[in-house]
């Protein structure tokens, strides 16, 4: 039974959570670049429904569930996405942008327009897919902006989490040096007992050269590449 967009529920914006994983990241923008790819797909083929062609209806309701389906993931979790949102992404949708409600009244026109192709109602499905086909372009930029700022805030959270790795590992590097001068310390002990320190010294030895190599991979690895 269709219902107009006016008497459906609506989801309400979410609370603000955790900030996404890189993996959750990369799932929202794969289903914020599906969502691009269905809407223009959705008004081809319903385009070429109205002109009789027997296949695009199907098609375009297809590609019609594939954009209403990418859009709920990114609402609530689903397929790997945890609905999570940044306080960037809560205004795109939810703020002044109305990313959220252009998106639904896109589902709402497109599922009008189909409904009229499939019941015959030539004239008002013509006067519906003028309706839609103008709505494309700004949905489109829409979409765009907001895969985009999917993409700004996946880099963000990049350089967030390899500034913390470069802080554990400044710290590692930290405790290391120290131990090496623990074993140093205790090394020059060892020599002054004689016999009775040999295999402490042996061990004290051991600790500087796994300190040392623990410092080496360290260098090695904070050196970014020009």
């Amino acid at each position: 039974m269709y219902l107009p967009i006016s008497d459906r529920p609506r989801l309400a914006a979410p609370a603000p959570p955790a900030d996404p994983s890189g993996e959750e990241f990369a799932t929202y923008i794969n289903l914020s670049g599906r969502r691009r790819f269905t809407s223009q797909r959705v008004v081809l083929y319903a385009v070429l429904a109205a002109k009789q062609d027997p296949l695009a209806v199907d098609i375009a309701t297809q590609a019609l569930k594939l954009f209403r389906d990418a859009h709920a993931c990114l609402m609530k979790a689903c397929n790997g996405a945890s609905g999570q949102f940044t306080a960037v992404l809560r205004d795109a949708y939810f703020g002044p942008p109305l990313g959220h409600e252009k998106i639904l009244a896109f589902i709402d026109l497109a599922e009008r327009v189909l409904n009229a192709i499939e019941s015959g109602w030539r004239h008002q499905a013509s006067l519906l897919l003028d309706e839609l086909i103008e709505s494309a372009t700004p949905l489109l930029a829409t979409l765009n902006s907001l895969t985009a700022i999917y993409e700004e805030q996946a880099r963000c959270h990049a350089k967030k989490v390899e500034h913390q790795l470069l802080e554990a590992m400044g710290d590692i590097k930290t405790i290391s040096k120290h131990a090496q001068v623990v074993a140093m310390n205790a090394r020059i002990v060892a020599a002054r007992a004689g016999s009775a320190g040999r295999e402490f010294a042996v061990v004290a030895t051991e600790l500087i050269s796994i300190t040392s190599h623990i410092e080496t991979i360290l260098d090695t690895a904070m050196v970014k590449p020009a």
